[in-house]
């Protein structure tokens, strides 16, 4: 439907009696009225109801007033809605009604949820954000002591409130975090959803301060782990507004977890190097190399570091986001015109329900092969099932002799809580038998798990026989 040249036939009712108008699209809360029996009414007049019939339905929107303004098109002016208020847009273009107040109706369920949370935890969480309050307060005083300075001095000033108090502030985090381990330790997977729920909406005027825990909790682009949250993550940079939130956002990029993804950003460029090096002796052929749930593909500017590199690969991108593949894009060819040379990329626009539907994987690429396929961050947010069927796929597209290389986040992972309760950033953690048991019924493959250096993920390694 066209929302700006669409008009919708209906009538109001109010004291008077009802009136016939028809109405078209204003503004995404508000609509051009026109009174079809040439009745002038006044700026300001309210009416009891509006009622409009789009198709077969009949929608009563409630209480609304007249606003006059000039119009060429011959509306009277604008209805505003007095009680409920009501998304034009998903009128017009839908045809069905979005009220701007629906979440409240929640609200009864949501102010309830505190009555199922654990005293010690209630308690915990209080303590908590009284004392990051005050640390605030402390920090955004500091900082009102030298706003003027000038920026170099400021800069400077800054920098040696981070090395002290700062560094207090990460201890005192540090500390939070053990203590959150210890009271959580024994909840179920539902407790741990409606007590990090609690959790979050207690802490969440210091979250927004956090530019990285912001991003990880509003999910912009539906999910976590996006593009923009891995570059904060390889950048490990203080960033925000104030010295508190450079702070807090500079806390959970240190962590382990994320210091895991940066080791392993290494690792698979050493593994995929070597793998390089070695086919290298037998063949001068580029190398298949597929990346499933890419993302922007951060590593390849790691991998192509010379002119002769990009004679080394046919790189296979495969990522559900399409901005994601757009910004690899933009990091390739920033390598391309940077070295004067033209990379071999073939990007994938697809979900990992691609990887289950082999039939089609084949019609899309023939009996194409990979002699090095790698999956760093996809498994973390997959269920067993779909796992061992995902791993299953990937096996069959490798070559003869080629090697797979997949990550997962292991069970003892020292952030998976202040992932999942600071983060909203919820992962399934595995073991080691859990990753190997993914290759059983292919006994011809030769798997082992290995671990970067925190030892917060693993890596199954699995080489295809020759």
């Amino acid at each position: 439907m066209d929302k700006t040249s669409t008009e919708i036939e209906g009538h109001v009712t109010s004291g008077d009696g009802r009136k016939a108008v028809a109405v078209g699209y204003a503004s995404k809360y508000s609509l051009l009225v026109r009174f079809k029996n040439g009745d002038l009414i006044c700026d300001g007049t309210d009416f009891d109801q509006l009622t409009l019939q789009i198709e077969d339905g009949i929608f009563d929107l409630g209480a609304c007033r007249l606003k006059t303004e000039p119009n060429i098109d011959g509306y009277s002016g604008r209805l505003v809605f007095t009680g409920d208020i009501y998304n034009m847009d998903s009128l017009f273009q839908n045809g069905s009604l979005e009220k701007l107040q629906a979440e409240f109706q929640n609200l009864p369920l949501i102010l309830s949820h505190k009555n199922s949370i654990r005293q010690e935890f209630k308690d915990f969480s209080s303590n908590l954000t009284y004392d990051l309050r005050v640390y605030k307060t402390f920090f955004d005083s500091l900082d009102n002591e030298y706003q003027f300075e000038q920026d170099h001095i400021r800069k400077e000033i800054q920098n040696a409130v981070i090395l002290t108090e700062g560094e207090k502030l990460s201890k005192y985090l540090d500390a939070q975090l053990d203590e959150l381990d210890r009271i959580v330790a024994g909840y179920d997977k539902k407790e741990h959803e409606r007590h990090g729920f609690y959790f979050r909406k207690l802490i969440w005027d210091f979250i927004l301060c956090s530019p990285f825990m912001k991003r990880c909790n509003v999910k912009p682009r539906g999910y976590a782990g996006d593009s923009v949250m891995m570059s904060m993550i390889y950048s490990n940079d203080f960033i925000g507004d104030s010295t508190f939130s450079r702070l807090m956002h500079k806390h959970p990029i240190e962590h382990p977890a994320a210091q895991a993804v940066r080791n392993r950003r290494a690792l698979i460029i050493d593994m995929l190097c070597d793998r390089q090096s070695r086919s290298n002796a037998d063949t001068n052929e580029k190398m298949n190399v597929l990346s499933v749930a890419c993302g922007p593909a951060f590593e390849t500017q790691d991998i192509l570091m010379t002119k002769a590199d990009f004679q080394k690969y046919n790189f296979f991108l495969l990522d559900q986001d399409r901005q994601a593949l757009l910004e690899a894009s933009e990091i390739i060819e920033q390598r391309e015109k940077k070295l004067g040379a033209k990379a071999s990329v073939t990007y994938l626009n697809d979900s990992v329900r691609t990887m289950l539907a082999l039939p089609r994987l084949k019609k899309q690429w023939g009996e194409k092969q990979f002699r090095f396929i790698y999956s760093l961050g996809l498994f973390d947010y997959l269920t067993p099932p779909v796992a061992k069927a995902v791993i299953g796929n990937l096996y069959r597209l490798l070559e003869p002799g080629g090697e797979m290389v997949v990550g997962n986040f292991h069970v003892q992972n020292p952030s998976k809580q202040y992932m999942e309760y600071w983060l909203d950033w919820v992962l399934y953690h595995r073991t080691e038998d859990d990753f190997l048991q993914m290759m059983d019924g292919v006994p011809s493959a030769e798997s082992r798990v290995i671990f970067e250096d925190t030892r917060s993920q693993m890596f199954l390694h699995v080489k295809k026989p020759g």
